[in-house]
């Protein structure tokens, strides 16, 4: 079937609208600040043949955009073997197993066939991260886990709506094992909502310009992005990038692991080779496939974004399989930080390696954690359990035409803190600082953005707190000259003492009572160039911002202070 180009860009601008209501749906009705303000969530279109990504929300987690797949062909491929329950109208499975084309276990995924004719059509699926998942400790985020099974609850895919109605014994069995359970039916219904409200709206586009029609517009919208993306990597120069990345530790063994990463450029492709990247961990700092996958198309997305999303951009990337590695995990390795954290360590590996072939279009390293911090205790005042989960933001690096964003979110997402306000009204806590890292970003002609600083206080009952964070050993990196962006600190303040954990920005099950408090910085991104080029206007700028003194300034930038 021909179509015009006119209907070609309607239909794809209908299929990208419907993955945005379907966003700002889940985002508007979900009860878990971490849903509801954060945004920490993802919705797409996949295909009913394979599962491959039809279209994605501009406002979901990029890290989703592989994952998402993944998790989606693992169902229809189940179901094609006897593994699943044959799918009917009004069927969501639920799925959040890792080792299933997932990511952690908070990052919960529904899925739903869209039927037309009796035949499905294509599938709706969507994820957001629940802020507990049973486990070890509130929260989900256990620092030294070293199995699966002590991270939380683990679904394999299962229909918890059968025929449009919420199954009450799987619900049963899933609040069972999690913590402030009563809660989680907002985000459920809020997550089912989201996928009938993408049905909606693709069932008017299908009514619209027919099944056929669109149909053939999916195929050639995936046909023009692999094409999109082959011109692109075609102006990159031939040759093989190498370089690495580092994780401070797993949270057990208190050593750094390595991502070592060769980009290889050869016509019209990319191939990415982990080979000689750390072994498997102890701790939970392992990253399931479908993560690293994911963590690479997006880091590319980074520097093409211009090439529409869809399983058609993929097609030149080929990422050779890490087995053997800590980028390949197998049950029963733990996972709580594969999405949060090593993830955007794969992504600062790319950056690193492609930052030599294309120096215009990529930047230094980015703050690259996305600072989780887990706080869950009972509140007495209210006489109920609460689990609390922060994310926050950092410096992105400087690149080769202006400075780096500050507190900018996490590369792998759009997530953003909760407001202050939202945190306070919602747990018992009080900020007692909130604002922006000075001087953290990393000198460079242009340097890189500023961390966050922020200390929050438990004000009456007791608590645990967790943290699973990341470049607290080394800040993110600089390029071509650049300087290094500040790394992450944590610092607990309990009983009139200092604590810092060993693992720098990981620990789990820290006992805190009222009155004790927790402090982060969060890094600043890496600086691009040599900081004796940054123009003298600019560093007198920052100087009269605040952001450096003129002792600083001079340090860091030399005669560009004068």
């Amino acid at each position: 079937m021909s179509l015009d180009a006119i209907t070609l860009s309607v239909i794809q601008a209908a299929l990208q609208q419907t993955c945005d209501e379907m966003d700002l749906a889940f985002s508007r009705a979900a009860f878990s600040p971490v849903i509801a303000e954060a945004n920490d969530r993802s919705d797409g279109i996949y295909s009913a043949l394979d599962g491959s990504l039809i279209a994605q929300g501009n406002q979901g987690l990029p890290v989703f955009v592989g994952v998402m797949q993944y998790s989606t062909r693992t169902i229809i491929e189940m179901i094609a073997e006897g593994r699943c329950l044959p799918p009917e109208e009004g069927d969501i499975f639920i799925v959040n197993d890792p080792y299933l084309g997932g990511t952690h276990l908070m990052d919960v995924r529904f899925a739903m066939p869209v039927w037309r004719g009796g035949k499905i059509f294509c599938w709706l699926s969507n994820t957001g991260h629940w802020p507990d998942i049973g486990g070890a400790v509130p929260g989900g985020f256990s620092a030294s886990a070293t199995a699966v099974e002590q991270e939380g609850l683990r679904l394999p895919p299962v229909k918890l709506f059968k025929r449009g109605k919420l199954d009450p014994e799987i619900y049963a069995i899933i609040t069972s094992n999690i913590r402030v359970a009563d809660q989680r039916i907002g985000d459920i219904r809020a997550q089912a909502a989201a996928l009938r409200v993408g049905q909606d709206r693709l069932f008017a586009i299908l009514d619209r310009y027919g099944d056929d029609t669109v149909t053939a517009a999916i195929a050639e919208l995936r046909s023009r992005a692999a094409e999109q993306m082959r011109a692109c990597i075609s102006a990159i120069p031939d040759g093989v990038y190498r370089s690495k990345a580092f994780v401070d530790s797993d949270g057990v063994v208190d050593e750094p692991l390595t991502i070592a990463l060769a980009v290889e450029k050869k016509g019209d492709q990319l191939v990415f080779d982990f080979a000689g990247s750390s072994k498997p961990c102890a701790g939970p700092m392992n990253s399931v496939l479908a993560t690293t996958m994911s963590s690479v198309y997006l880091a590319i997305r980074h520097i093409f974004p211009d090439v529409p999303m869809s399983a058609g951009a993929f097609e030149p990337l080929t990422v050779i399989r890490p087995e053997g590695t800590f980028l390949d995990a197998k049950y029963p390795r733990p996972v709580s930080g594969c999405a949060a954290e090593v993830s955007q360590r794969i992504a600062e590996a790319v950056f690193a390696a492609m930052v030599q072939a294309v120096p215009d279009r990529v930047t230094a390293a980015p703050a690259g954690s996305s600072g989780n911090f887990a706080l869950g205790g009972h509140d007495p005042q209210r006489g109920r359990d609460f689990v609390m989960y922060q994310i926050s933001g950092g410096g992105y690096g400087g690149n080769g035409r202006e400075d780096g964003l500050s507190n900018g979110c996490s590369t792998i997402g759009i997530s953003k803190s909760p407001p202050v306000e939202i945190m306070e009204q919602a747990y018992p806590v009080i900020y007692r600082h909130y604002k922006l890292r000075e001087g953290s970003g990393g000198a460079g002609q242009h340097r890189g953005g500023f961390g966050l600083a922020y200390e929050v206080e438990l004000l009456r009952g007791e608590a645990r707190a967790s943290f699973v964070m990341d470049h607290g050993r080394v800040g993110p990196q600089g390029v071509l000259g650049g300087s290094d962006g500040a790394v992450n600190t944590v610092t607990v303040f309990r009983d009139g003492a200092t604590h810092v954990p060993k693992h720098l920005s990981k620990e789990q099950d820290i006992p805190l009572k009222a009155g004790d408090r927790v402090r982060v910085e969060t890094p600043g991104g890496g600086g691009y160039g040599n900081p004796r080029e940054r123009d003298p206007a600019l560093v007198k700028r920052d100087v009269a911002m605040g952001y450096y003194t003129a002792e600083e300034a001079e340090r860091l930038f030399g005669g560009s202070a004068g």
